[in-house]
């Protein structure tokens, strides 16, 4: 028998060596161990039990054999546990089910009507799973044993009973083999379809990631709302606008300050932007102003359109909300210019022409036309200057033809004499006097034409933007180096938020007071042509004070890095 099961051994080895001889992949490693360490346990128990019958019942047939078949199968439990499957060929992982077949076959031997043949379940089983040649094998093997053993010993010779071993081992290793099969196959077909769902969610990330890398690329805020009304997406854009506007795109705060399109009117709640496009509405460039209206404003043109799913269905909305500051502010500075352009053309045309008219029935009184004359000639001029602050206004240079300078050595007291003497009788109308006490002789290295045009706009506006009875201040001074000259009025004042554009041009600060927005613009270019400044300090309700600085001689000039120093600081003017 032994000799036998020896021969039947080393056939099988011959037989399955090229089938396994690679390596597995570590996951079929893994679960090669898991099989070889469950199907061994569960053997090795069933033999203890056996034993541990064997052993109360006390039957010494065989004891010998019994013993030598036990001991090969608690090996096999040994080396399942001790074995590290993922470092040998894949060849030895059949040797413990071998040689569990042989070790039943000599317990079987050992007590012929125990029935322990069953145990060939086992391994037939674990064989089984590891493929067709071993399923085979394990066929062959178990039924030349069984049978070998039934023609050695005695016994009422071939029966049905004899076949039916073999055929329940058939059924349940048939069972193992077909269903290792499809556990294989449905593994595959895992296998693949995990690569194909690795590969969609890869691209679904890719075209993620390139979506907000677009979104946030470009200028205009972005907000994607799903159909329950949670807001799902929202572009670097759109945060930037939520940093300077509390509550924008958020439903759990309240808007700061909206206004309509007009820039006045409150927006109410109902016509929120982002509650119009939770409602369901779509709608296309509606403006909203925020800010308060002494404050620093934006405007926002936001557009909602709806978004459907591949069957139609709603898929939520988006809202895109651009900044039109800027170009609002264009359209608005423009419509403004327009009409004070208008206005400040209209009225120096008609005393030109009124004028005129007077001097043409006056020609009979020479001084009393040469007057007339001369007050066209005036208003003739002030034409001239609106046309050439509007060309300048245009000019994308500072140091264009048209504000070319021609700079000589002069005392600025005069200039600022000269300056208040012209201006005294617009300001006497409306009883504002004017003050010459802070005016000191002062030497400065400037052109006189284009300093006077600075002086008259910054006497102008303290007349112009003064209360009724109010005084306009003017003083000069100088340390050798750099020329001061101030002009200080108890007007309106000027807001912090109007101050940081005050020089922007057409800009006008809301004062309610007509004009162009463009000399304080043009007057600061031209002090800087020179290689000065020209700075503010206003207090609304109080006043404002304008300081020029400029060169005070020709050397200062060419040095062009003298600093600039405010006469308030020094306690002069």
């Amino acid at each position: 028998m032994k000799a036998m099961c020896a021969r039947s051994a080393r056939w099988v080895m011959g037989t399955i060596r090229d089938e396994l001889s690679g390596a597995l992949p570590a996951r079929e490693q893994r679960a090669q161990a898991r099989t070889a360490l469950l199907n061994q346990l569960m053997l090795s128990a069933m033999v203890l039990v056996v034993v541990v019958l064997s052993a109360l019942i006390g039957e010494n047939t065989g004891r010998e054999l019994f013993l030598a078949g036990t001991l090969l199968i608690f090996s096999g439990a040994a080396a399942t546990l001790m074995v590290p499957w993922s470092r040998i060929a894949r060849f030895w992982s059949v040797g413990v089910p071998l040689a569990d077949i042989v070790a039943i076959a000599m317990l079987r031997a050992a007590e012929p009507d125990s029935g322990l043949g069953l145990l060939w379940a086992f391994p037939a089983m674990w064989l089984a799973a590891l493929g067709l040649i071993t399923f085979i094998v394990q066929l062959v093997v178990i039924a030349t044993i069984y049978w070998a053993t039934i023609v050695e010993q005695p016994g009422p010779g071939w029966t049905y009973a004899t076949l039916l071993l073999p055929v329940v081992l058939l059924a349940i290793s048939a069972a193992s083999f077909v269903s290792t099969r499809r556990f294989v196959a449905q593994r595959i077909l895992l296998d693949k379809q995990a690569v194909l769902l690795t590969n969609a969610l890869s691209r679904a990330q890719r075209q993620e990631e390139l979506q907000t890398e677009i979104l946030d690329a470009v200028d205009f805020g972005v907000i994607r709302i799903a159909p329950d009304g949670r807001i799902t997406v929202v572009n670097e854009a759109l945060g930037r606008f939520q940093r300077r506007i509390p509550g924008f795109g958020n439903l759990d705060q309240s808007l700061a300050d909206p206004y309509r399109a007009d820039g006045t009117t409150p927006l109410p709640p109902e016509e929120r932007p982002l509650l119009r496009a939770l409602r369901g509405e779509v709608f296309d460039n509606q403006i909203v102003w925020f800010g308060a209206v002494d404050q620093r404003r934006w405007a926002l043109s936001m557009t909602v359109r709806r978004l459907h799913d591949a069957h139609g269905a709603d898929a939520g909305c988006v809202l895109i909300a651009r900044d039109v500051t800027a170009e609002t502010t264009a359209l608005r500075a423009r419509d403004r210019l327009v009409a004070s352009v208008s206005h400040e053309l209209r009225t120096p045309l008609t005393s030109v022409l009124g004028y005129i008219d007077l001097a043409m029935d006056h020609l009979d009184q020479p001084a009393q036309a040469e007057k007339d004359l001369q007050v066209a000639s005036s208003n003739g001029e002030r034409l001239l200057e609106i046309v050439a602050d509007i060309l300048a206004a245009s000019s994308s240079s500072r140091l264009s033809m048209d504000m070319t300078i021609s700079p000589e050595e002069l005392d600025m007291a005069k200039l600022m004499l000269g300056a208040a003497q012209a201006w005294r009788p617009r300001a006497a109308e409306r009883a504002i006097g004017i003050s010459l006490s802070g005016v000191e002789p002062a030497r400065a290295y400037v052109d006189p034409l284009r300093i006077r045009q600075v002086v008259d706009n910054l006497i102008s506006n303290a007349v112009k933007y003064n209360r009724d009875g109010g005084e306009v201040s003017l003083g000069t001074t100088s340390d050798g180096v750099s020329t001061w000259m101030m002009v200080r009025d108890t007007g309106l004042g000027i807001s912090e938020a109007d101050q940081a554009r005050l020089f922007e041009r057409f800009f006008r600060a809301r004062t309610g007071v007509d004009g162009t927005g463009l000399g304080l613009s043009i007057s600061r270019d031209i002090v800087r042509a020179h290689g000065g400044d020209l700075i503010v300090h206003s207090t609304p309700g109080v006043g404002s004070t304008f300081i020029v600085q400029v060169p005070a001689s020709a050397d200062a000039a060419l040095a062009a890095d003298a600093p600039t120093v405010d006469p308030a600081d020094r306690g002069e003017a």
